[in-house]
């Protein structure tokens, strides 16, 4: 399991839903999977997800902040051929490794 640190675990509290939504989420279990387990699992991608979006709008707020106070821009050609070359430089690394 996840639990490997001395830390105490906490629970998530628990939700009511209907019966023919638990009985199709149980029908769809994997072999040895568990409702907790997939909870826990959905949980998890969730707050991942989140992380994903709040760092997003955190970097857009930064950008328009440092445009506001230094009025530098960049054209979309530009961004796309800096991201192309950053592709390929990476691509050979990877293919030199």
């Amino acid at each position: 399991m996840r639990y490997t640190d001395p830390m105490k675990t906490a629970t998530i509290p628990s939700i009511r839903v209907e019966p023919e939504l638990r009985e199709r989420l149980e029908s769809l279990l994997g072999e040895g999977e568990t409702l907790s387990s997939f909870v826990e699992a959905t949980v998890r991608s969730a707050v991942e997800y989140r992380q994903v979006q709040a760092d997003f709008h955190s970097r857009g707020k930064q950008s328009s902040l440092h445009y506001e106070a230094t009025g530098i821009s960049y054209s979309t050609d530009e961004i796309v051929s800096e991201l192309r070359r950053m592709t390929e430089v990476r691509r050979k690394e990877l293919r030199a490794k």
